[in-house]
């Protein structure tokens, strides 16, 4: 890990020290064997110390993962809620059996401490850009919820900032890391298929809404700060039904549908196609005998695979589904771990136990990253694109027709989508 420039001497300092004293009087050096590592312990110059900003329902199911790694200490949560930052607290306390974790309402004085070398945001999905890029400038790791951005403009923000300040960043697309997801993409990857034709990503309803929830009385700053939930979105007036989960589906703080799932099902279909640093060029909503848009959305690859974005016709075999169809056969699964495939392919499945919904793998591989400084599978390069391929089909699902962008110059052939690649911030904030 890194010496941190609080700690002169440090742990590693600490311990060659003492031995050079120890040996200079002849006294033996007697250490606890939990500080050398002993016994399946980590020493703690080993242990990667790591914070949380918005720690909720999914954020609570990453946590309780991170608290398991052996050289993992979790020291620090930042919440805007009061009750979110006690139930956490509380967690850590009981898992280390003291009462250390120390609690904050504002993120930036967490990430203003030296000893963190890693955080996980798990904040709704208006603060993933936001408090990613003030996590990189704070010399911190980030593993961060998806989606990691609401436009066009946030992914490349929070990939340069990443790269601009040399962190490694892992996003919580956790399927990249999971068993039969991983098979599906080296059938493709290995020629099983034949020629690659089709990837098709399970997404959701694109639409969203625009309406306000009825005002509520706003609870004091220090059981929830208001102000600050918002962030850089418009301002509107405080419900309670928002701070619990039901911001989805409202565009000032969503991005629909597509975004939604194919933040993990077309992140899928990139890898698979193996076009993890490029995008699709152009895009187009299916409409219906009427003319009127459905559900489903279309995209092209530069080397001639058609994207399927659709939420319909899957064969049951979980959530977040994606189908691979080539030439000589394809592929299918989902969040059961199940897979099912053209005859011909039929003896290559397997089934791996793992559900996709799993972020066991995806964290530890984050972990291992922290430490070897390599990058991980959902990089925030791969993270970029992908997300920037479902923002772009959402644009084109909102002016219900086809467009075209280029991925080297962030273009759009169009006007219009071209001012949709980013959305204004509420004073003060800015990327």
């Amino acid at each position: 890990m890194r010496l941190h420039k609080s700690s002169l001497l440090g742990r590693r300092g600490f311990l060659k020290t003492a031995g050079t004293v120890a040996a200079a009087v002849g006294v033996p050096l007697y250490l606890p064997g939990t500080l050398l590592g002993k016994d399946g312990a980590v020493s703690p110059n080993e242990q990667i110390v790591l914070g949380a900003i918005g720690i909720g329902g999914r954020g609570g199911h990453d946590l309780s993962v991170c608290l398991n790694q052996k050289d993992v200490r979790f020291v620090a949560i930042s919440d805007i809620r009061e009750i979110r930052r006690r139930d956490v607290k509380a967690m850590a306390d009981k898992k280390y059996n003291n009462s250390d974790c120390q609690t904050y309402n504002d993120f930036f004085e967490m990430l203003a401490r030296p000893d963190i070398d890693a955080v996980l945001i798990a904040t709704g999905d208006r603060w993933h850009t936001m408090a990613s890029i003030q996590a990189a400038k704070a010399g911190k790791d980030i593993y961060c919820e998806k989606p990691l951005s609401l436009t066009i403009q946030e992914s490349w923000a929070v990939a340069d900032a990443v790269n601009r300040y040399e962190r490694v960043f892992q996003a919580g697309t956790q399927r990249r890391n999971i068993g039969n997801f991983q098979l599906a993409a080296k059938l493709v990857h290995e020629g099983k298929l034949g020629k690659l034709k089709e990837v098709h990503a399970n997404t959701l309803n694109p639409a969203t809404r625009q309406d306000w929830l009825p005002a509520q009385p706003e609870p004091a700053k220090d059981v929830c700060d208001w102000d600050r939930w918002l962030g850089p979105c418009p301002w509107r007036p405080f419900n309670e039904a928002y701070v619990r989960g039901g911001w989805r589906d409202h565009y000032d703080f969503h991005g629909g549908g597509i975004l939604e799932w194919g933040t993990h099902t077309v992140d899928l279909c990139q890898w698979a196609n193996q076009t993890d640093y490029t995008t699709p060029i152009k895009y187009w909503p299916v409409l219906d005998k009427n003319g009127n848009r459905t559900t489903e959305s279309r995209a092209l690859y530069a080397n001639g695979v058609t994207l399927v974005m659709r939420q319909q016709g899957w064969l049951g075999l979980g959530t977040c589904s994606a189908r691979y169809v080539g030439e000589e056969g394809w592929v299918e699964t989902g969040d059961s771990g199940r897979m099912e495939a053209s005859e011909n392919l039929r003896s290559e499945l397997k089934y791996f136990g793992m559900p996709g919904t799993s972020p066991d793998n995806h964290i530890r591989e984050f972990f291992d990253c922290v430490k070897s400084r390599k990058n991980p599978a959902a990089n925030a390069d791969v993270a970029c694109y992908t997300h920037i391929s479902n923002h772009c089909a959402y644009i084109a699902w909102q002016l219900g027709k086809e467009i075209t962008y280029d991925p080297k110059t962030n273009e759009f052939n169009d006007e219009v989508a071209n001012r949709m690649k980013s959305r204004a911030m509420r004073v003060p904030w800015r990327i």
